[in-house]
């Protein structure tokens, strides 16, 4: 009798130690799995504020040489501007690649149009060839100070060459632009090559002289329904 008796006890502590064993393994293991998730999602929550960048942060500033004052001191900068502006431009039209126009526009009415232009033109290229935009060459490039009222302008003519990884052609975009609170933006962008984008659009052989064009809303207007009718005459 006291030898099964004290079997009996064995046996119930023996159940009693798996139950806890196995108790403390389930309490251990689901803790840690739902901490380590915590700990990854915390770090997360703290390093992605630190790591994110507003866009714009990657481009260079385009400063007047003069806050004040725009002058022949400001070609060069306006240039490289111009240039970096086209080559996003391109890129995005063949490549489908990012631009970000508030780097170079500050005219909500002309950044509107770029986006419509580019948008459409991409639909286009996109379903006629892959040949994507490797790099782009300016040629013999002018530019010009003129004086006005409102503190003067540059007119520059870029004719630029698109290379893509088959071939190339090439055209000649004109650019105005200001300074805008000691910043150089561009105020008017024309490409008129013969059945371009702006020469259906904008209409043929424009004379670019007109800073203050896109605060005209009779014509943006008009253009935003050409855009409209050339986007869809395109598709």
């Amino acid at each position: 009798m006291k030898l099964a008796y004290l079997l009996v006890i064995l046996l119930f502590t023996l159940s009693a130690c798996v139950k806890d064993t196995t108790a403390n393994v389930r309490e251990n293991n689901t803790p840690a799995v739902s901490v380590e998730n915590k700990a990854v999602s915390a770090i997360k929550t703290e390093v992605k504020p630190s790591t994110e960048r507003n866009a714009l942060d990657d481009f260079p500033k385009y400063l007047a040489k003069n806050e004040g004052e725009l002058s022949e001191l400001d070609f060069e900068t306006a240039y490289e501007m111009c240039v970096r502006a086209l080559t996003d431009y391109y890129k995005a039209v063949w490549n489908g690649s990012d631009i970000e126009l508030d780097a170079f526009v500050d005219s909500n009415n002309l950044k509107q149009y770029k986006q419509l232009k580019i948008q459409s033109q991409y639909d286009l290229h996109s379903n006629l060839t892959n040949n994507s935009v490797q790099d782009i060459e300016i040629g013999a490039w002018e530019v010009e100070y003129i004086d006005d009222m409102d503190g003067g302008y540059l007119y520059l003519s870029l004719p630029v060459e698109i290379k893509k990884s088959l071939g190339s052609n090439g055209e000649v975009t004109e650019f105005l632009v200001r300074n805008l609170n000691g910043k150089l933006v561009i105020v008017d962008w024309y490409t008129g090559t013969k059945d371009s984008y702006d020469f259906l659009v904008r209409g043929e052989n424009l004379t670019i002289d007109n800073p203050n064009i896109w605060n005209d809303s009779e014509l943006v207007k008009k253009l935003n329904s050409k855009q409209i009718e050339f986007s869809g005459s395109t598709r």
